[in-house]
């Protein structure tokens, strides 16, 4: 329903993961929940697709409640589209169909973090070079209480930029980033048993 966005869309349904795990439908998304709002055709030009195909990608995105028809724009012909959240957060609900789901959606936006960090990396010399810190890595040993503790200072750190940049509301020089955050876990809960592999 048209109006006020959510803060987080959370998808756990493995049907709306799966709809996700399209590059054209990725591009939409990171565009659209940029704050944009973009008519099909307007789209086609950013995904290299027609105005047909991008309607049939929005379509399934709304589907899924992930975009929506914007409200008071565009000439009637050409209804423009919009986010329905500041953000997504993906979930699996167990099961190997909601398994298989979820990692096909993470394996296509780690390669397109790699090809952005690629790009990055061969850029040449980069006049802000030293406040990005590319990647960090690490293993850290944490509670379940630590790990949603970290996670959750993540978010709200992100979430007070996120929220409020949207367009037209950005300050002068602000430049776009990627970002990924994700924590796995490399061994069980110290109670319960190894899976096995």
């Amino acid at each position: 329903m048209p109006g006020r966005k959510k803060k987080t869309l959370v998808l756990e349904d493995p049907r709306a993961l799966r709809a996700l795990a399209h590059p054209a439908r990725q591009k939409l998304i990171e565009e659209l929940y940029s704050g944009r709002v973009l008519t099909a055709t307007e789209a086609a030009d950013m995904v290299d697709l027609t105005p047909s195909a991008v309607s049939h990608h929005l379509r399934a995105l709304e589907k899924w409640g992930i975009a929506r028809r914007a409200t008071g724009s565009g000439d009637g012909r050409e209804r423009p589209w919009e986010s329905t959240a500041q953000s997504i957060t993906l979930r699996g609900t167990g099961g190997a169909g909601s398994a298989a789901a979820l990692t096909s959606v993470v394996r296509l936006k780690l390669a397109e973090l790699g090809e952005r960090l690629d790009a990055f990396i061969d850029g040449g010399p980069d006049p802000w070079e030293s406040a990005y810190r590319g990647m960090i890595t690490g293993d850290v040993w944490l509670t379940e209480e630590e790990t949603r503790r970290v996670n959750e200072t993540v978010a709200d750190l992100v979430d007070e930029f996120e929220g409020a940049r949207a367009p037209g509301n950005r300050p002068p020089g602000a430049r776009r980033a990627t970002f990924a955050w994700m924590m796995v876990p490399l061994e069980p809960p110290a109670d319960q048993p190894a899976r096995d592999r």
